[in-house]
């Protein structure tokens, strides 16, 4: 693929320029979309630096130290969603994500990739980040619908229905779009690089089934633990 040099780079900026105008005029947070852009960008530029050293490690407990970070801090950022950020809490959300996506990891990465080492770096991490980030998003839309339906007097079996269901809508519109409406990243950088669409299509059908089993399966952990939670806590204080 070619360099994209700073310059041209910087053309794809200008929407945002507008956007951010527009979103200033009309009193909307615009310093937080130009926070948000400039963080994006320091994020990574720093991320590109990193990555270079991670993909020559030949330590593989720099990559085992990296996905538990990953795992870490994407349960953190997705406690940003809750009320309640009690350490246990964070336990269910880190258990929630990291069970699933770890055995779907695994799974992709030690059965059905070809890898020369097990845990190489230039594999390992881009779907660790692809099985985590949309993990911690998944786990976000089920924990906040679960607790609107809860407060509006749902019942637990009715609420966890309705909450994973709601968390599931992204993944199966992806599954509806992909091919008709969007070519999505992993296919199109392939495409991009010079990969046979074939082969690239069999990548894509890796991803989106690791995506929607991974994302979906810490929704519903989440919502076991969850009530499992809240039905001891209620159980204390009855008999407390």
């Amino acid at each position: 693929m070619q360099t994209i040099q700073l310059q041209e780079l910087s053309i794809v900026f200008l929407p945002t320029v507008f956007l951010l105008a527009i979103m200033f005029r009309w009193k909307l947070k615009a310093w937080v979309g130009l926070y948000a852009n400039v963080r994006m960008l320091l994020q990574l530029l720093f991320v590109g630096f990193f990555l270079t050293y991670v993909f020559e490690t030949t330590q593989p407990i720099v990559i085992v130290v990296l996905v538990a970070v990953m795992i870490g801090v994407s349960a953190w950022i997705a406690l940003r969603s809750f009320e309640d950020r009690e350490a246990k809490t964070y336990l269910i959300v880190l258990t929630a994500i990291g069970v699933p996506g770890l055995i779907l990891l695994t799974l992709v990465t030690q059965f059905v990739l070809e890898m020369p080492r097990w845990f190489e770096p230039s594999l390992v991490v881009p779907i660790a980040g692809m099985i985590f980030a949309n993990s911690m998003n998944t786990v976000s839309l089920a924990a906040e619908r679960f607790e609107s339906e809860f407060k509006r007097g749902e019942s637990y079996m009715s609420a966890r229905r309705t909450a994973l269901d709601a968390a599931l809508i992204p993944q199966t519109n992806s599954l509806f779009a992909v091919g008709l409406v969007a070519l999505p990243g992993m296919m199109t950088g392939q495409i991009l690089s010079g990969v046979d669409p074939n082969i690239a299509v069999r990548y894509q059908i890796m991803v989106m089934w690791m995506i929607f089993g991974s994302g979906g399966l810490a929704a519903a952990m989440y919502l076991v633990l969850r009530i499992r939670m809240t039905k001891k806590n209620e159980s204390l204080q009855r008999f407390g």
